[in-house]
C-alpha cells in the first residue's frame, strides 16, 4: 500500500430536515440519532436580566428613589429602564433557563420587552418555557 492509495468508505445513512434541524437516520432504518442540544446562551438577555436585578436592588436599598433617578444615573431613557425592570418579575425557572442557555428559541429580548403575564404559570405558557 502506498501513500497515494485511496479508500472509499460508504455508510448507509440518511440526513433529513425536521423542524429546521438536520438529523441523521440510523443505517438500520431505526430512529434518528440525536445529538444533545447545545445551550444557546443569549448574552443580550442575560445582561438585561442582570441589569434589571441590579436596578431593582438600587431602588429597594434607597440608592435611587425612582426609575427616573436610575435612568439619569445610567444616562438612558426611563421608559427602557421600566421595561427592563419588569424582567425581575420573570418566574425563577425562566430566569434559570435563560442563564443556562436553555430558553425556548422564540424567547428573545424583543419578546421580553413587549410584555408578558405577571403570573408565573401564565408566563410559562405565554413564553413557551
Amino acid at each position: 500500500m502506498s501513500a497515494t492509495d485511496t479508500f472509499t468508505v460508504r455508510i448507509p445513512m440518511q440526513i433529513r430536515k425536521r423542524g429546521g434541524r438536520k438529523l441523521i437516520l440510523a443505517p438500520d432504518g431505526g430512529g434518528p440519532i440525536w445529538a444533545a442540544p447545545r445551550p444557546r446562551v443569549d448574552n443580550t438577555i442575560i445582561k438585561a436580566v442582570a441589569r434589571a436585578f441590579r436596578w431593582r436592588k438600587l431602588i429597594e436599598t434607597g440608592v435611587h428613589a425612582s426609575i427616573e433617578e436610575v435612568a439619569a444615573a445610567e444616562k438612558i431613557n426611563s421608559t427602557y429602564v421600566g421595561r427592563v425592570l419588569r424582567l425581575t418579575l420573570l418566574a425563577p425557572e425562566i430566569v434559570e433557563a435563560i442563564m443556562e442557555g436553555r430558553q425556548p428559541a422564540g424567547l428573545t429580548m424583543v419578546v421580553l420587552l413587549t410584555g408578558f403575564p405577571v403570573v408565573w404559570a401564565e408566563q410559562r405558557a405565554a413564553l413557551g418555557a
